[in-house]
């Protein structure tokens, strides 16, 4: 089995290493690269193309918000995952619509990061409790508005046409040459964007959008 591939994003040097030595205790995970700020982890994302980046949110030249949107839109592979102390809800909501897997803070037990990195991998949604509280709180209190065909991107209106049409997530890999992995993440996104939680309420809710 291949080694998981990580990538870490932090602006502080103590933090990195220390992640760093933490997560290559584990023989199935490798650290690839680290980067002290968004603009960066973007960069070396694009080159390296790592299994799963962990994100800091609150750092220079470019936050990881924004760092994270454009690494799910130019190797949306790459799974994204928020590392950070703080869980302000406008950063967790930014950042899972802009195709992070996940939310974690940064007191969480070793066991538990190497636990999400697998999660992630498998194109679980990661995040803790409360978190997903803020998160389906917020969601549903934006349901009223709506959402369009334009708050999904062209790989999930990619997805959403072949789930429509009943294929299963082997039969989309295999369409879109997306691995399996990729396709579950898509599919997550998609789910947390319409406020659903299986297949069946997605294409039911998909369809009175008019998909």
């Amino acid at each position: 089995m291949n080694k998981i591939r990580v990538l870490l994003a932090d602006d502080q040097r103590i933090i990195l290493d220390g992640l760093k030595a933490l997560l290559e205790m584990n023989t199935l995970i490798t650290v690839v690269d680290m980067a002290d700020n968004g603009e960066s982890a973007y960069e070396k994302t694009l080159k390296i193309r790592p299994d799963v980046v962990l994100m800091d949110i609150r750092m220079p030249k470019m936050d990881g918000v924004e760092a994270t949107r454009l690494i799910k839109r130019d190797a949306p592979e790459t799974v994204v995952i928020m590392l950070t102390t703080f869980d302000d809800d406008e950063y967790i909501i930014k950042a899972m619509t802009y195709g992070a897997s996940g939310y974690l803070l940064k007191d969480i037990g070793s066991e538990k990061l190497i636990e999400a990195i697998m999660d992630g991998m498998s194109g679980s949604i990661i995040l803790p409790g409360n978190v997903a509280a803020k998160i389906t709180s917020r969601l549903n209190d934006d349901a009223s508005s709506g959402i369009t065909m334009g708050d999904f991107t062209q790989r999930e209106l990619d997805i959403i046409s072949l789930m429509m049409k009943g294929m299963t997530n082997r039969e989309i890999s295999e369409d879109l040459y997306l691995s399996i992995g990729t396709v579950k993440n898509y599919i997550s996104q998609i789910y947390l964007k319409i406020d659903v939680n299986d297949r069946a309420k997605a294409v039911l809710q998909l369809k009175r959008m008019g998909f």
